[in-house]
């Protein structure tokens, strides 16, 4: 039988596999396409128009891809907001995917810029629009992003021995932490508060007004607990370690808790609107809520009971409806449920799908490079008795 020191570790191990050799592929197929779009524009490899100016780069690389990116932000609030410090082992595999996540999110609001080279412009004194949503959402999530990174940092030092600095670090990282639990509450929120500006554009499904804010940022901190809970599964196959299963039931019954909160205040929402009439119209808008409420419903079941959260099976299925459910939200909000008018119409093209495929597939190969070669991992050691 094995337990886990806390002090993390290295993998170690080969780079050069056959899974990490098909990430490789797939993240460079979506580096010649962006770099065909840097190019050649948007129009040669995207489906946007003037009706749907914003596609699945925006919708899932960024507004979705930072969801799925709150691990961290989820593990920070639980550990140094809330004192668990039973959790602490997860902070740093959390924070590792997070800040992957998080850069990629970033990085994709450059590619669906049509005058990119101007990006810059954001953070300018004389251009910035600071009454703004969307610069608000800009800036918040750069200056997370170095957060994350500086948070991070000492898995660096430590690999490389540079103790002092570590230890310097040490002494101001609660500043950086307590930063890294501020902005994702910001921007979490503010992302919801895009779908308030399109108005009546928004099918009423997903039009709930001054709730969006509070639903975004809800389901983000349930995000963040799922992903923890999936990636921890995956690297304990992937890897050939024991399941955290110990660790995670408990934190199942956080979630459960929190889904329940999300729950209620999304079908009494749509109780007092005046809109859940819609969801039992025949039309795909209907259709698609109900997918995206079976995801986030299904979890209740198999997080219900302590033997249930003590399944691993069943914890992992329902991190894994949790983030569809998560990504079905804001896909319908975004896309689905975007009535622009009569005409226009959106699929993502080849290109696109490509791009969006690559993305995941470099965050998963550079995340794979980092535990194997820097210490994330918690350590396996012979268990005492």
């Amino acid at each position: 039988m094995a337990d886990y020191a806390h002090a993390p570790r290295p993998l170690g191990g080969s780079l050069v596999t056959p899974v990490t050799l098909l990430l490789g592929v797939l993240a460079a197929i979506a580096g010649v396409i962006l770099l065909y779009r840097f190019i050649y524009g948007l129009g040669a490899v995207t489906n946007l128009s003037d009706g749907y100016p914003w596609g699945i780069w925006i919708a899932y690389d960024v507004v979705v891809g930072s969801a799925l990116a709150c691990g961290g932000y989820s593990m920070a609030l639980l550990v140094y907001i809330f004192n668990k410090g039973e959790y602490h082992p997860l902070v740093r595999p959390a924070l590792l995917a997070s800040l992957f996540g998080y850069t990629l999110a970033g990085a994709s609001v450059i590619f669906d810029l049509g005058r990119w080279w101007n990006v810059w412009h954001i953070f300018w004194p004389g251009y910035a629009q600071v009454n703004s949503v969307m610069f608000e959402v800009a800036v918040c999530i750069s200056i997370y992003i170095l957060v994350m990174w500086i948070e991070f940092s000492p898995a660096f030092l430590e690999k490389f021995g540079m103790r002092n600095a570590q230890r310097k670090l040490g002494k101001v990282l609660f500043f950086f932490i307590a930063l890294g639990v501020l902005l994702p509450s910001m921007h979490q929120s503010s992302l919801g508060s895009l779908l308030v500006i399109f108005g009546q554009q928004i099918h009423p499904l997903w039009r709930s007004g001054w709730l969006l804010p509070v639903l975004y940022l809800t389901t983000a901190i349930l995000l963040g607990f799922a992903v923890v809970v999936f990636e921890a599964t995956l690297s304990s196959i992937g890897f050939r370690r024991p399941l955290e299963t110990k660790v995670l039931a408990p934190l199942s019954k956080i979630m459960y808790g929190l889904l329940v909160v999300y729950l209620v205040i999304r079908v009494l929402d749509l109780v007092f609107r005046g809109a859940l009439g819609a969801a039992f119209t025949a039309s795909w808008e209907a259709f698609w809520f109900w997918v995206e409420m079976a995801c986030f419903v299904a979890p209740l079941a198999l997080m219900s009971s302590a033997r249930a959260r003590n399944s691993a099976a069943k914890l992992f299925i329902a991190a894994l409806l949790l983030m569809l459910g998560g990504f079905m939200l804001r896909i319908n909000g975004f896309l689905v449920g975007y009535m622009t008018g009569e005409g226009w119409h959106y699929f993502p093209s080849l290109p696109e799908l490509m791009v969006t495929i690559g993305l995941i597939a470099f965050e998963i190969l550079a995340y794979i490079v980092i535990v194997k070669k820097f210490p994330v991992l918690p350590a396996v050691q012979p268990a005492t008795r």
